[in-house]
C-alpha cells in the first residue's frame, strides 16, 4: 500500500499521462482477447492486484504478489493522502447520485479534502452527457481523477480522454468502489474478504452476476493451470 501511495505522490510531482489499473481475474480473462484492453493494462504506471484469485494464482505460478489492494480500500488511503498534501480529486461515474454520496462519505472522514467534482455523468435532464463532464474535468484539472464506469469501459475511457486532461496528474479506474463507499451496496464482512469468498457473498446478494463469477473463477482457473503446464514444459525443455 505504501509503495502504491508513493507512486501517487510521484505522479503529482512529475506530471505526465499517468494512470493506475486494478486488475482482477475478470480483467485477465478479458485481456486475453481484447488487445486494446491488454495494452492499456500493460502500460499503466502501476497495477494493483484487486482480487483474491490473483494472489492465489501468483503463488501457484511461483510469482507471488506482496499484497492485495482493493480499489475500495485504496480510495480511502488516496483520500487521506490528498487531504494531507492538499491534492484535489474528482469522482466520475457509477449510478445516479452515487458519486455525490461517495464524496460526502469521503468528506465526512476527511473534512479538508478538496473534491472538485462528483458526477455520475447525467445532466440536469437526467440524460447521460459524457461530453459535458469531460469538459468539466478538463477545466477543473483535478490532481487525481477516479473513474467508476466498470471494466474495460473505464480503462478505455481514461486512455481516450487522458491526453485532453492536461492538468490531471493521475487517473484510476475504480469499478464498483463508489457503490461500496457510498453505502449503496453492502460490502462483504472482513472475514469473508480475508478468506477469499467475497465472490460467493456477491453472488448470493446479486445472483445476476453468475456469468461474471464464472469468468472470475472457472475460466480464470483454467487459464492459470494452462500457464502452469506451459511453464513446466518449458523448464523440462531447458533441462534437456
Amino acid at each position: 500500500m505504501k509503495e502504491a501511495l508513493d507512486v501517487i505522490e510521484q505522479c503529482v510531482v512529475f506530471p505526465r499521462l499517468n494512470y493506475i489499473v486494478t486488475p482482477n481475474p475478470e480483467f485477465i480473462v478479458r485481456a486475453q482477447k481484447d488487445k486494446i484492453f491488454r495494452d492499456i493494462l500493460n502500460n499503466a504506471v502501476i497495477a494493483l492486484p484487486d482480487g483474491f484469485g490473483l494472489m492465489l494464482a501468483a503463488k501457484f505460478l511461483k510469482r507471488p504478489l506482496n499484497q492485495r489492494i482493493t480499489g475500495v480500500d485504496f480510495i480511502w488511503h488516496v483520500a487521506e493522502l490528498a487531504e494531507k498534501n492538499d491534492y484535489s480529486i474528482y469522482l466520475y461515474g457509477a449510478g445516479k447520485g452515487i458519486a455525490k454520496k461517495t464524496a460526502q462519505r469521503l468528506q465526512k472522514r476527511f473534512p479538508h479534502l478538496k473534491i472538485l467534482g462528483a458526477e455520475s455523468g447525467y445532466d440536469k435532464d437526467g440524460k447521460m452527457n459524457d461530453a459535458l463532464f469531460v469538459e468539466d474535468i478538463r477545466l477543473k484539472s483535478p490532481d487525481i481523477l477516479l473513474v467508476a464506469l466498470g471494466a474495460p469501459k473505464q480503462e478505455k475511457w481514461i486512455a481516450a480522454h487522458l491526453p485532453d486532461f492536461t492538468g490531471v496528474k493521475v487517473a484510476m479506474g475504480v469499478g464498483g468502489a463508489f457503490d461500496y463507499i457510498s453505502g449503496s451496496i453492502k460490502r462483504a464482512p472482513k472475514l469473508i474478504r480475508k478468506i477469499g469468498l467475497e465472490w460467493l457473498y456477491r453472488l448470493i446478494l446479486q445472483p445476476w452476476r453468475i456469468k461474471r463469477i464464472f469468468t472470475a473463477t472457472i475460466h480464470f482457473t483454467y487459464l492459470v493451470i494452462k500457464v502452469k503446464i506451459m511453464d513446466s514444459r518449458l523448464r523440462g525443455n531447458d533441462i534437456q
